[in-house]
């Protein structure tokens, strides 16, 4: 069944897949047909079984079971799936940068997750965002960074405002996302700017969620805000080939690092080095 956009619920690793069209029918009033909400012979059950009908009540609940699904029996974080453009430019450009900026040769461009880095995205709203992360190579606007390479910018997910998640990659994809450990870091983005946008507790609790999530799926060792990245120069994880290649980062502040690592301490994930080249 063809799905162009899609909710992700995990239940025991098993994902639950519901279109946008899907979803939002479960949110709309009655028709003057007097239906309303979701079809569930369309969500639930094969289209090749077409005799197999819902009743009328089924339709008037779907929206309740659908809400029971979410929030009620899950094991992880309920997940849009909004994929960037990863075509055959982005993965050459992404075996590219590994082998150019971080010295590795690999047939896939496949990551090894040992860190969550947390960003904000200083742009003001999530589809603004999406359409700055989704072309294969960098605009002409971000020359500073053009030079080390024309692979564009990217996550593995979004987090809107309200604390709406959205996978832009699979977690074990390459995203150019932190100088010097691409190789080995998933990318939270946040929609957000720190000053005029600040995080939002619902982007909070969102992080918080995916941490978890993440945590349990990889072998994840540290968590850390993407001002902190330049902590691991001389770490064993750090593969930046040029030692000049850095830039300033001011996301997303101390606080909310802290908050995270206070919630996640079952966790046992490591903060980033207190000085070079430390553990």
């Amino acid at each position: 069944m063809k799905r162009d956009f899609k909710a992700v619920l995990t239940l025991d690793f098993r994902p639950i897949w519901i279109s946008q069209a899907d979803l939002l029918a479960s949110l709309l009033p009655p028709s003057k047909g007097g239906q309303m909400g979701l079809d569930l012979s369309k969500l639930l059950l094969p289209e090749k079984e077409p005799s197999l009908k819902v009743t009328k009540l089924a339709r008037r609940l779907a929206p309740l079971m659908l809400l029971m699904l979410l929030f009620s029996c899950h094991q992880g974080p309920v997940i849009i799936e909004k994929p960037i453009v990863f075509d055959e430019t982005r993965e050459r450009l992404s075996l590219e940068y590994l082998k150019v900026r971080h010295g590795l040769i690999r047939e896939k461009p496949i990551i090894d997750p040992k860190i969550i880095v947390i960003h904000w995205t200083v742009i003001p709203t999530l589809e603004k965002s999406f359409e700055a992360f989704s072309p294969p190579e960098l605009p002409g606007s971000r020359e500073g960074i053009k030079q080390a390479s024309s692979l564009n910018v990217s996550a593995h997910f979004l987090v809107d405002r309200d604390g709406t998640i959205y996978r832009l990659l699979p977690d074990t994809t390459f995203a150019r996302h932190v100088i010097g450990l691409n190789h080995c870091a998933i990318g939270i983005e946040n929609v957000a700017d720190g000053i005029d946008l600040p995080l939002t507790e619902a982007q909070f609790k969102a992080n918080l969620a995916l941490v978890d999530f993440l945590t349990d799926r990889h072998d994840i060792e540290y968590l850390i805000g993407h001002d902190q990245y330049t902590r691991f120069i001389g770490h064993p994880l750090w593969k930046e080939t040029d030692p000049d290649y850095l830039t300033e980062k001011n996301d997303v502040g101390p606080e909310f690092i802290y908050r995270l690592h206070e919630a996640v301490k079952d966790k046992s994930l490591k903060r980033a080095p207190e000085r070079l080249g430390t553990n």
